[in-house]
């Protein structure tokens, strides 16, 4: 990485943060190790050991790196109740190295009080637009978004409704899968389950035609955001309310040039549900992690008083600057890649 884009790369941070700091969001910074972390079975995660000072009565502790800040966030939102942001160091095991990825990478996560999902997306395209104004015009990054929801995308790209097909179950789901020329794994049996787990083999065949058909077909001449994604692919995020978006998550993801950049939730506020959420994902987690780690059983009473109405971004902070210097590959932008 040459003078110039580490020149670059340092602008652009420095700018992302001039943009939340004029809006009053608080910086914080908070640890990147932490002794349990939020159970989420698309992801793998890094353990480490903290052995005590030799002498000592304490035993060695298990701590995991980060895979987001969200965990402590939340925690300084649930006391303060204040539009927040942080750039920090993540990590995430089993990725893939150099073209998208890199185990370790730079966060930006900002939370806004009063606000859901669609806020949000409007304040990332006034970030974008301020961005612009900084570094130079790059005409596939200018707003407005397009914005397109799960279901419109497949009903456009794949040539089915996938709110029907869901409601039909697993077997419909497959059925289209294998007209769409897609084989799906050998063990993916849809016939005779239990709810539960019907639930999730639609999630499965649903990542498989997302990844292969949908993702693939996405504007790549301006930024596209993908909204109100399927109940069934379990989240953080609230219920959608809005009438003819029943059994959909208020979240959405932005793609610049065909690169998944950032995940938005309009965050969910009740207790209850965050305990199941924590029940289930622990399940499978422990169940079929690589890397198991512990899970905080009493999280979720962070939401007991009042959790304040937010929504919360998480975007790949090197991804964001690839596209902002025009480069196409993310270990271009990271002073030392592996």
């Amino acid at each position: 990485m040459d003078m110039k884009l580490l020149r670059e790369r340092a602008r652009i941070i420095r700018e992302v943060r001039a943009f939340f700091d004029r809006r009053d969001y608080l910086e914080v910074d908070t640890p990147l190790l932490a002794p349990d972390l939020i159970p989420e079975s698309c992801l793998e995660v890094f353990e480490t050991t903290w052995i005590p000072p030799r002498f000592s009565r304490r035993e060695a502790e298990k701590y995991w790196l980060v895979p987001s800040p969200e965990i402590w966030m939340k925690k300084l939102i649930a006391r303060h109740r204040t539009s927040m942001y942080q750039v920090c160091k993540c990590f995430r095991n089993t990725e893939s190295r150099g073209h998208q990825h890199n185990p370790e990478f730079t966060m930006l996560e900002y939370y806004t009080m009063d606000a859901d999902y669609l806020d949000s997306l409007d304040l990332t395209e006034e970030l974008f637009r301020y961005l612009l104004e900084k570094t130079g015009d790059f005409p596939a990054l200018r707003p407005p978004f397009v914005r397109i929801t799960v279901e419109e995308a497949f009903q456009r790209w794949a040539g089915f409704s996938l709110a029907g097909a869901a409601v039909a179950g697993p077997e419909a789901v497959e059925a289209e899968a294998r007209r769409l020329g897609l084989e799906p794994p050998p063990d993916l049996d849809t016939t005779a389950m239990p709810a539960a787990e019907a639930a999730a083999r639609t999630a499965a065949l649903y990542d498989l035609i997302f990844i292969h058909v949908v993702e693939p077909s996405l504007p790549r001449d301006r930024p596209a955001a993908l909204l109100d994604y399927p109940a069934f692919v379990p989240c953080l995020a609230q219920n959608n309310q809005k009438p003819g978006a029943e059994g959909t998550k208020e979240r959405w993801e932005l793609y610049v040039n065909g690169i998944e950049l950032a995940n938005c939730y309009s965050e969910e506020t009740k207790p209850e549900e965050i305990r199941r959420f924590f029940e289930a994902e622990g399940v499978e987690k422990q169940k079929n992690a690589l890397v198991k780690h512990s899970i905080d059983g009493e999280y979720w009473k962070n939401f007991l008083h009042g959790f304040p109405h937010c929504s919360g971004v998480a975007m790949g902070l090197d991804r964001l600057i690839m596209a902002f210097t025009g480069k196409s590959a993310i270990d271009s932008v990271i002073p030392f890649s592996f």
